[in-house]
C-alpha cells in the first residue's frame, strides 16, 4: 500500500485552541491587533509582545491549509480572508506558547526526539521518507522540531494548568445522554473473525489453485475441531491475525459486499465456507450479533465524560487566550 505525504498543518499552526476548519466554518472573524505599516527592516506579518510572526510562517501555514481537505474546497477569492484567519490563529498560538514557556516540561529535547520518532514510525517507512514528505510540503526538519517543541510545551501547560480545573459531573453526563438520543442510535452489528488467504484477482491458475487448496485445508481442520484463533494467528494475512482474526463489531456498509452478506446471514458460533472477495479467500466465524437500538448509557459513559471534559478544556483554553490578548501588545502588518 502506498504512503501519502502526511499533512503537517497541525504542526505549522502550533498550539491553536480552535481547529481552523471548525472555527472558519462557523464564520468566526479574526480579532488580531490593529494593522500598521510593516517595518522595512523586518519580514513580519505580525508582532506579539515583541516576537515576530514572519510572512514565511504565514505562507507555510497557508500552503499547508491549501493542501488539506478543507483547503481543497476553498471558494475562489477567499485567500486573503483565510490568511487573515490563519494569522490570527498563529497569534493565538504565540500568546499561549509565551504563557506556557514560563514552565516548560523537563527533558523537553528528549520529548521532542520521542515525538518525532513516533511520527516517523507511525506514518513512514524510514527517516528519509519522512524528510522527503516534509520537503514536499516546504517543511524543514528544523521547522518540525520547533513545531513539536511548541506543541509539547503548550500541551504540558494545558494538561497541568488548565485541564485539572475542568471537571464533568455525573449529572452533566447523564443530561447530555438524555438530551441527545439521536447520537446513541446504532444499526444492527455483528462481531466476526476471519482467516484471510491472499489471492490476487490477476493470479495465475496455478496460484489460484494453491490458494483455494490452502483455504479448503484450513476449513477442513476447523470442521474437525481445530482452534479458529490459533489458525488465524498462524495463517491469516490480515493484520487482524494478531488478534486471532477478530475484526470487532461492524455494521452493514463497512465491509465488502460478499464478506458482509455472508457475515450477517450467519448465526453466532457458525463458521462459513470459503468466501472470495477482491482481497482474497476468507473463512469467517461469527461471534455475536447486536440488534439495532439505543446504546446503553453505561456503554458510553466513560467516553462521554472524556469528550465533555475535552470540550470544557477547549473552552478554558479559548478564555485563557482571550485574557492574554487583553494585556498583550499585538501589531499586524497585513490587511
Amino acid at each position: 500500500m502506498s504512503r501519502k505525504p502526511v499533512l503537517l498543518s497541525f504542526l505549522l499552526i502550533a498550539a491553536l485552541s480552535v481547529p481552523f476548519a471548525t472555527a472558519y466554518g462557523a464564520d468566526k472573524k479574526p480579532v488580531a491587533g490593529k494593522a500598521v505599516a510593516a517595518p522595512k527592516t523586518m519580514n513580519s506579518a505580525a508582532m506579539v509582545n515583541g516576537v515576530p510572526i514572519t510572512v514565511q510562517e504565514l505562507n507555510k501555514a497557508f500552503t499547508a491549509f491549501k493542501n488539506s481537505p478543507q483547503g481543497a474546497q476553498l471558494p475562489a477569492g477567499k485567500e486573503a480572508e483565510v490568511k487573515g484567519f490563519l494569522l490570527d490563529q498563529l497569534i493565538s498560538g504565540e500568546l499561549l506558547y509565551q504563557q506556557a514557556n514560563a514552565n516548560p516540561p523537563k527533558n523537553l529535547e528528549a520529548m521532542i526526539d520521542e515525538n518525532i520518532k513516533g511520527l516517523q514510525e507511525s506514518r513512514f517507512k524510514n527517516r528519509q521518507e519522512m524528510l522527503s514528505s516534509l520537503k514536499q510540503q516546504g517543511i524543514t526538519e528544523k521547522d518540525l522540531r520547533e513545531a513539536m517543541r511548541r506543541n509539547i510545551v503548550v500541551g504540558h501547560y494545558v494538561d497541568t494548568k488548565v485541564a485539572p480545573g475542568q471537571q464533568v459531573s455525573a449529572a452533566e453526563i447523564k443530561a447530555f445522554y438524555d438530551n441527545n438520543p439521536q447520537l446513541f442510535e446504532q444499526p444492527e452489528q455483528v462481531r466476526a473473525s476471519h482467516i484471510l488467504i491472499p489471492l490476487d484477482p490477476k493470479a495465475t491458475a496455478k496460484e489460484r489453485t494453491a490458494a483455494i487448496s490452502k483455504a479448503n485445508e484450513l476449513l477442513k481442520q476447523l470442521k474437525a475441531g481445530a482452534d479458529f484463533t490459533k489458525l488465524a494467528r498462524e495463517n491469516s494475512s490480515c493484520p487482524s491475525s494478531q488478534q486471532g482474526g477478530d475484526l470487532g463489531y461492524f455494521a452493514k456498509g463497512q465491509m465488502v459486499k460478499p464478506f458482509e452478506n455472508k457475515a450477517f446471514a450467519m448465526k453466532p458460533g457458525e463458521v462459513s465456507d470459503v468466501v472470495e472477495t477482491q482481497f482474497g479467500l476468507h473463512i469467517i466465524k461469527l461471534a455475536e450479533k447486536r440488534p439495532a437500538g439505543k446504546i446503553p448509557f453505561n456503554d458510553v459513559k466513560e467516553q462521554l465524560e472524556a469528550e465533555l471534559k475535552h470540550q470544557k478544556v477547549n473552552e478554558a483554553v479559548e478564555k485563557t487566550i482571550a485574557d492574554l490578548r487583553k494585556n498583550a501588545k499585538i501589531e499586524t502588518f497585513i490587511k
